[in-house]
C-alpha cells in the first residue's frame, strides 16, 4: 500500500541525529523523499557536542537504505542564505518541496540572572530565529496544500527553572507558528508545532543535564537520572523516544490532519 507521505519531499533541519534522524527515517519510510540539513559543529554556549558531518552522512545512509531518495548538505540556521541555496538546490534535484520540519535547536542551562549574553543570543538566534530562517527559505518553495511542522517543546507551553531562556524561545516559535498559520492558510498550508517534553538523545543525556536534575551527586547514573525524572511526568515515564515526536510529526505532515493548522501538539506523558 501507499505510504502516508508517498510521493512527497520533506525538508529537515538538525537532521544529523537524534529528533531530526527520527523524523527523516518515519517520513521515508512512509514515502518521502529527504533534504537532511544539520550545522555539524559545536556551539561553544552548548554543554555537549554537536552533531558531526559523519552523524549527518548516516542519516542520509539509513534513508536510502529505506529506498528513498535524499539531498543532505551542511548548513547553519542562523545563515538564512545557505539555507536558501541548499533548497534551490534541493529541490531542483528532487522537484518539489511538500513538508517542512524545523527541528534544529540547541539547549542549555542557567538561571536568568546568571546568563550570559552570548548564550542568550545563542538560544534565541537558532531556536527561534532559526525557525523563521527555515520558513522564510522553504515558504517560497513549498507546495500549495504542504504542511510545515516546528519544534516546540513542553517548555514552550509553561516556564522552567533555570532553562528560561529556552523556554522563551520555545514559547516565541508558538507565536511564530500561529501567525504563520494564518498568513498561509491561503494557500491551504498548515502550520503546526510539535511540543515534546524531555526526548532521550543527546540533549538530554549529558553530565550537565544530569547535574541540573541531581544537584552534588558525583558521578550520577542514567538510572538515577531516569527516577529524578519521572515525576514530571503523569505517565510512569521519565522521558519520550525521538520516534514518539516523529508519529505525531508524520500524523501532522499527512492528509490525515488535513484540517488542523494552528495548534500546539503536546507529547508528553500529561506533563502539562
Amino acid at each position: 500500500m501507499p505510504g502516508r507521505v508517498e510521493g512527497k519531499v520533506a525538508f529537515i533541519t538538525g537532521a544529523a541525529r537524534g529528533q531530526g534522524r527520527s523524523h527523516a527515517l518515519r517520513l521515508a519510510g512512509e514515502g518521502a523523499d529527504i533534504i537532511a540539513v544539520d550545522v555539524c559543529a559545536d556551539i561553544d554556549t552548548v554543554p555537549y557536542p554537536g552533531a558531526t558531518e559523519t552523524d549527518l552522512a548516516e542519516t542520509a545512509k539509513l534513508v536510502e537504505g529505506l529506498g528513498r531518495r535524499v539531498v543532505a548538505a551542511q548548513a547553519d540556521v542562523r545563515d538564512h542564505g545557505a539555507l536558501s541555496k541548499v533548497l534551490d538546490d534541493a529541490v531542483g534535484q528532487l522537484g518539489r518541496l511538500d513538508i517542512v520540519c524545523a527541528n534544529a535547536g540547541i539547549f542549555s542551562t542557567s538561571a536568568l540572572d546568571r546568563l550570559t549574553e552570548r548564550a542568550w543570543e545563542q538560544m534565541i538566534d537558532i531556536n527561534l530565529g532559526g525557525v523563521w530562517r527555515t520558513c522564510k527559505a522553504a515558504v517560497p518553495l513549498l507546495a500549495d496544500g504542504g504542511s510545515i511542522v516546528i519544534t516546540s517543546s513542553a517548555a514552550g507551553l509553561r516556564g522552567v527553572p533555570n532553562a528560561g531562556h529556552y523556554a522563551a524561545a520555545k514559547h516565541g516559535v508558538i507565536g511564530l507558528m500561529r501567525s504563520l498559520s494564518l498568513e498561509l492558510a491561503p494557500r491551504s498550508i498548515r502550520v503546526n508545532c510539535v511540543n515534546p517534553v524531555s526526548v532521550d538523545t543527546d540533549m538530554l543525556q549529558n553530565a550537565a543535564m544530569y547535574e541540573l536534575f541531581l544537584p552534588g551527586v558525583e558521578d550520577p547514573t542514567r538510572e538515577q537520572f531516569a527516577e529524578a525524572a519521572g515525576p514530571l511526568q503523569a505517565l510512569p515515564i521519565p522521558w519520550v523516544e525521538a520516534i514518539d515526536v516523529s508519529n505525531a510529526v508524520l500524523f501532522l505532515a499527512s492528509e490525515e490532519s488535513r484540517y488542523i493548522t494552528g495548534v500546539t501538539l503536546p507529547i508528553d506523558g500529561g506533563h502539562a
